[in-house]
């Protein structure tokens, strides 16, 4: 058995059964089939509302892009969601961070989507899915850098039919999510987790459960390795 399955077994002991179930059920539709591209949002509230909904919806990673702006996690909005999602921030001081994440993600097989409120963009109900894709978000005030624009694939709106020119940022990527994801899990695609993915998620997750893991697993490797 490999150190990583050891450490499995040996933290799910420890695990509550209630807690041990949950944490299955999540990773059973945890996925990284689609994510999404925070561009210098700023604003807790708005950032926070955000990783919630990526949580709910059954995300695991979000991207941060820290040019201009630091991203602030609000915990009253937050609800916890932040500490079962994986964050990449790219935040390097004199850094092309929009350029840094962007073209990772295009290296690791994402097709690169941009939300916006322009009419002339595709209606979401038109995007196609059948890749790995990432959706990227910008502020509020100023939407998305031209840098990011650039780079994308694509750009598709929600449809809106009131007098409002956009939606909040917040309510905008939970709307996104729930149509994507809908999608993503109803066509027959390979959007789960790997079992290596699950099992270094697993072992994070129960750790978070568990009063001083980190001392615990130290002990357990040191006993494994003697």
């Amino acid at each position: 058995m490999s150190e990583r399955s050891e450490l499995v077994d040996y933290f799910t002991q420890l695990a509550t059964p209630n807690r041990r179930a949950r944490i299955d059920q999540v990773l059973a539709f945890r996925t990284r089939y689609i994510t999404i591209v925070l561009e210098d949002i700023y604003q807790p509230h708005n950032a926070s509302a955000v990783l919630r909904s990526c949580d709910c919806f059954g995300l695991q990673d979000v991207h941060i892009i820290e040019n201009r702006n630091a991203y602030q996690v609000n915990p009253d909005v937050d609800m916890g969601a932040s500490k079962w999602l994986s964050l990449i921030r790219y935040n390097e001081s004199g850094a092309d961070n929009t350029a840094c994440c962007l073209t990772g993600l295009r290296q690791r097989g994402y097709r690169l989507l941009a939300a916006s409120p322009h009419k002339d963009a595709v209606p979401i109900d038109r995007i196609d899915i059948s890749t790995k894709t990432a959706v990227l978000l910008g502020t509020e005030e100023a939407g998305l850098t031209q840098a990011a624009l650039g780079a994308v694939e694509g750009v598709f709106r929600v449809p809106m039919f009131g007098f409002t020119e956009s939606f909040n940022i917040s309510v905008c990527a939970a709307l996104i999510l729930s149509k994507l994801t809908e999608k993503m899990r109803g066509v027959g695609l390979d959007w789960r987790l790997s079992d290596e993915e699950q099992q270094v998620l697993k072992i994070a997750w129960l750790k978070q459960t568990v009063r001083g893991a980190d001392e615990l697993e130290k002990q357990f490797l040191d006993q494994r390795q003697s």
